[in-house]
Parts: C-alpha cells; structure tokens; sequence
C-alpha cells in the first residue's frame, strides 16, 4: 500500500548534506521503528548509522501512511523503505560503472562509499546517489540484501531518554508560550449549567484567559502553576447539569445475543448473511469475559497549538496525524493545507488513549488566541476519566471432541465498537469522535461506526482459530448503547478471543488426558507454527523441576493469523492471600527475518507485561456520578516486585519476510497466566482481571 502510493524512491529516502534521511509516515511509539528502519537501509546500504538520520513525521511532508496501528509499521514503512534502498543500492552501482568501468559486479558497498576491489577508486555512496534522477522509481521486484556481518545494535534516542535528556512533547518550551488546562465535567452526560462571575472576576484579574465553548472550559496563561491552581478554583466555580448520570448495571450482562448486531465470521471476515445454528451438545462449553480497559499512559496527553492567523501549527503524540489533521480542520472549518501536525513523542503514549482530543482541545484554545504558542497538558484524572477504553468483552466457545481430536468449534465475540479514532467518513465522522465536539456550544452527537467488516478487524480479530478444525462457527456480535466511549487498545479483540480459544484448549487437552501441547500440535498443519511449540516445549523440559505450589500454564497465537508466531509458557505460584505471583516466563517467537533483535525482544517482553497487568490488576471503575479509578490507587497496574525473570527465544527465519510483532505477545500471555493459575489451583477463571477477591469467589463456588 505505502509503495502503492509514494513509489519514487525519494519520497522515501533523500540526501541532506553527508546524510540519508529516511521518511516515514509511521511514528514512534517506543516500538523503535525508527532504529528498525536505519537498520534496514544498513543493510541494503552499508551505511554507518551516524549517516542516517529519521526525518520529522510531517503533515505534507512525511507519507501518508494512515495511523500507525496494528503492528503494520515493519510490512508497510518497513518494506517500502527496503524497496527504496534497494532501489538506490542498484541505482549508484549502475552509475559507478557507468562512470568508473566494469559492470555493476564488479562493485560493492561498504561504510558509505562504493569500491571497485583491487583498485583504489572510493566514491562516497551519499555524492552517487545525489546524482540519481529525483523521479527514480522504485523498482518493486528487487531482492533484500543480506549483510556480511551483524550490525551493531543502534536504539534512536536511548541514551537521551536513560540519561533524563529527551525532550518528551510535554517538555517542550517555545518563546511567548503559554500553559493551559481544560475544567472537565463531573461525566460524560453532564452538561455545564453556570459558572460563579466571581470565580472568573477572580481568575481573570490574574491575566489568565478562560475559554467557553458551551460546556468545554479551560484556562491559560503565561505560568504553569497559576494555570493549574485556576482550573482547579474554576471546577469547584462549575454548577453542572449531571443528568440521569452513568449507568450502573453490569456491562458484561449486557453483551448477549438478544442486544447484538450479528454477523458469521468466515476466514477471519464478516459477512451479512444469516448466523448458523449453535453446535449441539458440545462436549464443552465455557464464556470468558474482560471488564473496562484503559491504556495507562505514563504521562497524561498534551499538545502544543499555534494560530498564526492563518495557519494552525500542531505538536501531537497522536498515532494518526493525517487523519487527526483533517478531523481537526472539519471541526474548525478550516482548510486541511491550514492545518500542519508534527509527531513529538509522548512518555509511554501509544494506542488511540486521549492525544487526538488533547491536541483538538490546544487547537481551539490558541484560536482564541492568535499568535501565542498553547501548551495544553490533561491531568492524571483527566486521562483517566477521559481517554477512549478498551471494550468491555466476551467470547463464548463451544467444542466437541471425537477420539481425542476436535471435531467442531464455536467461538462468539461480544463487545461495543473498537473503531474511535478520528478518522474521516460520512457524516462528519472525523470531528464527531473528538471529545470536546460533545460539549461544545454547537455539540456534535457522539458517532456511532459501523459494524467493521474488515478481516481480523476489531473485536473478531483472532476469533478464527489458527487451528485446523474440521467444522468452525464464528459469530461478531456488535453491542451498542453501553455507557463508555472505546476505541482501540493494543490487540484490539485478539486478547479476549486469544483468551478464550487458548484456555478451551488447555481444556479439552485434560478431558482428552492429553499433553496441552502435543493436543494444539495435533490441530497445526502450519510447520512454523510447530516449529515455536516444539522450541517452546524444549525450553520448558530444560526448567528446573516445578516447586511445591507452583503452577505452569502455556498457549499459542499467531497475530492476525498472518504475522508473528508466538508460543509461552508462564509459572506462577499463588500466596495464602490469593494473590498471584509471576515466577517465570519463556517466550519463543518467530516474526520471519529479524531485523532489530534488541527491538523485537523488547516489543514481546513489554507486550507479556502489559498482557500481564491486564490479566491480574486493570479494571475500570465508575458509579453514577462518574468514573472512579482515577489513579494509580483506584486503577491499579501490575508493579515492580511481580516481573518475573522473561526469557525470549527468536526463531530467525532470513528467508522470510518480516512480520509485525507489536502486538503478537499479549493474547497467549493472558491465556498462558490463566492456564498456569488453573494448574497451580485448579481454578478455572473466566473474566479478568484475575485477582485475589476473583480467586477466592472462584474458590468459594466450588
């Protein structure tokens, strides 16, 4: 796709003095794509790495490559900038022999420069390639080169970020700028009745500047800490209509059949045609579910605005700045030309979490106040409270087994919509998805998405089993009306449905009496796939014999049934208080040819202890009058004395091609903990999170 539409290799790759800059649509996350694509042009190139350099991530001047999501930054960016380089690679051998004799055989890439072995001719490689055609197309049939010897590892910004020195978007400090906080309503449904004079009197002698737009509020002023202090004095100022309030009833109770939208699933996509019939008598059926989810960033969203009088200049973390671009400029009746985002990293940003309302919010404030630089920052509470959630779900399965093998598979995923971003579509879709749009004087209702009916999309994404059944039943059930906004968080369904369909197998594996691994083994007639079971099992026999009161669980996923291979296994031992403890974790993954081994190791470890909080601690949390885990008390995540020690295996396959794996770890991870908590204790938990209170309910009802 991403070649599709920037097929010259400049729209890629450029020379800027004695450096390459490489171009991206694809922002980075902490994924470290930026590390993964110098090392791929290293390697077409030979190249050192201090001559290459990532170029800002710029509306109207970076590709536009959508959001970067679902682990597509490595398949897309990734193979058009391999295809550009190797494009360049051919392109000055061609121009060396042209010049300097021989034929392009006859010359090779090293450090930056192409020799001719036996001669002393050294051109440098930046100088032939300034000679290319600006129009050079890339050439997409060309093979990857494969390098002589290992690179050395090279992770873009490291040492800034460990030595305290990166500068984060919430750092950043521009001349004349001024600071701003928004005054959040009690909830989502209440509406802003009145605002005490004197409370405003009071803050505007100070020389802030309050913003009213019907019920979005905010201040702003030249000091950080005077803004702060405002917001917190204008809330208490506020008089709000709080409605019929939040909702209160069990949200997974609601996510039935009788409340859904239903579509048959087949190899992995929706159809509009009728559902078939339930398996009869299944020999197990068995419901699993996960509450309210958020994405925790470590620093709450921020964003930096400027009206120039003519042009909107935006900072942003957000994974999506085109789309956000022509959101932003649809609300503001702007054109999108006046409208320019450049990507700045958040600290611990990634997912669709508040960035895309926090940098819409900054956009109206520094229209009211043109030619001053906006930095707006959301609190903890905000970010909380605010942020898009991750889908309440459920995934009902149903199986029947014949002479130790599985002769049919159901599986239903229940859940609200995983489709929140800003992105354009009819009837102003776009702005109908930033939050400030719902409370401003001229509110914008809610959008509500479509079914998606994409493959491996939403909440069906990985419902379809990798295993080979003879008979499967898939069913996407589309729930609406339930009372959070959500959007997309890492996995978006494969980690409920990778839930489901891995704790079943461990399932039937003991009502067959069968090894839980030589039963999946059984199901795969992918040799890949084997490959990482028969690896992870290997490593598992090499443990140290399991102690007293520790328990073993595994699973197995592909992401989207088409990326990374990942099996892992997890021990945990359970406290007398039911508290679970991580003891250990092996995780062997196969993503084909690696590039950035370091970056790869990292994205499965840190998906396993995302995954890992996610299955033992994360729940939101609200009552009528608002959300209540506000914090790190009231929504807790997994911490530091709980990391268990992580060993990674990388299956490296050169030959194939590279396959995203942001995302590949979380599903078998919550699945290999709840399997290994049901051998520790011979609990059987089905919703997460898996927390003490949970153990013991679960422990009382047998």
């Amino acid at each position: 796709m991403s070649v599709k539409d920037y097929p010259r290799v400049a729209d890629w790759l450029t020379t800027e003095g004695d450096h390459l800059l490489i171009h991206t649509g694809k922002v980075d996350i902490g994924q470290r794509i930026s590390t993964a694509l110098v090392r791929i042009v290293q390697e077409e190139l030979s190249l050192p790495a201090t001559q290459l350099d990532i170029a800002p991530v710029q509306t109207g001047h970076a590709p536009d490559e959508g959001i970067t999501s679902g682990s597509n930054s490595i398949e897309q960016s990734g193979r058009a900038v391999a295809l550009a380089a190797a494009t360049l690679r051919s392109g000055v051998l061609e121009l060396a022999a042209s010049q300097h004799g021989g034929t392009r055989a006859d010359w090779t890439l090293e450090d930056g420069f192409v020799l001719r072995p036996g001669t002393n001719i050294r051109i440098s490689l930046i100088d032939l390639a300034d000679e290319l055609p600006t129009d050079l197309p890339i050439d997409p049939d060309l093979s990857r080169h494969s390098p002589q010897r290992p690179l050395p590892p090279d992770m873009r910004g490291i040492t800034d970020m460990v030595q305290g020195k990166f500068t984060f978007l919430h750092d950043l400090d521009l001349p004349g700028m001024w600071h701003a906080r928004r005054v959040s309503p009690p909830h989502a449904r209440a509406t802003l009745r009145d605002i005490d004079q004197s409370a405003i009197d009071k803050i505007e002698t100070k020389g802030l500047h309050i913003l009213r737009d019907g019920s979005f509020v905010a201040v702003a002023g030249p000091r950080e800490w005077d803004v702060v202090k405002a917001a917190t004095a204008l809330g208490l100022a506020c008089t709000w209509d709080l409605n019929a309030g939040l909702p209160e009833a069990d949200v997974l109770a609601q996510l039935t059949a009788d409340t859904a939208q239903r579509f048959p699933v087949v190899n992995g996509t929706p159809q509009d045609t009728p559902v078939p019939e339930p398996l009869p008598a299944p020999d197990l059926s068995a419901r699993f579910e996960r509450p309210y989810q958020m994405h925790g960033a470590l620093a709450p969203s921020a964003a930096l605005a400027e009206w120039t009088g003519e042009r909107l200049v935006l900072r942003s973390h957000s994974q999506g700045i085109y789309p956000l671009r022509t959101a932003i400029a649809d609300s503001l009746g702007l054109d999108p030309d006046q409208v320019e985002i450049t990507h700045v990293p958040g600290s611990g940003c990634y997912g669709h979490n508040g960035a895309d309302d926090a940098a819409f919010e900054a956009a109206l404030i520094a229209m009211a106040l043109p030619g001053t630089p906006i930095l707006l920052k959301w609190t903890r509470e905000d970010e909380h409270a605010w942020e898009p959630f991750a889908p309440a779900m459920a995934v009902q399965v149903d199986a029947k087994m014949s002479d130790g093998r599985i002769t049919a598979f159901s599986a239903e995923a229940f859940s609200d919509t995983h489709r929140g971003r800003p992105r354009p579509g009819p009837n102003r879709a776009g702005p109908a998805k930033l939050l400030a749009n719902r409370f401003r004087a001229d509110p914008m209702t809610p959008y509500i998405s479509p079914a998606n009916m994409g493959t491996h999309a939403g909440m069906h994404r990985n419902l379809d089993p990798i295993y080979d059944f003879p008979e499967t039943r898939l069913v996407k059930n589309l729930v609406r009306g339930l009372p959070h906004r959500t959007s997309a968080m890492r996995c978006l369904g494969a980690v409920a449905n990778i839930f489901a369909i891995e704790c079943v197998m461990d399932d039937l594996a003991r009502q067959a009496d069968k090894d839980p691994i030589a039963l999946r083994q059984t199901h795969l007639n992918d040799p890949r796939a084997s490959a990482v079971l028969a690896e992870l099992e290997r490593r598992v026999q090499a443990r140290p014999a399991l102690s007293e009161g520790v328990g073993r669980g595994l699973a197995y996923a592909q992401y989207k049934n088409i990326m990374t291979r990942v099996g892992i296994a997890v021990e945990v031992s359970v406290t007398d208080t039911a508290e679970v403890t991580l003891e250990h974790a092996t995780i062997v993954a196969d993503a084909g040819r690696v590039i950035d081994p370091d970056g790869l190791t990292a994205q499965l470890e840190g998906g396993f202890m995302q995954a890992a909080s996610w299955a033992l601690c994360e729940q939101v949390t609200w009552d009528r009058d608002g959300i209540t885990s506000r914090d790190w008390d009231s929504y807790t995540v997994i911490r530091f004395d709980n990391v268990p020690q992580i060993d990674v295996v990388l299956l490296d396959n050169p030959e194939r091609p590279s396959v995203g794996a942001g995302e590949a770890s979380p599903g078998p991870t919550v699945a290999a903990i709840a399997n290994a908590i049901h051998d520790c204790t011979g609990l059987r938990l089905h919703r997460m999170p898996f927390t003490a209170d949970a153990l013991t309910q679960a422990a009382l009802a047998l």
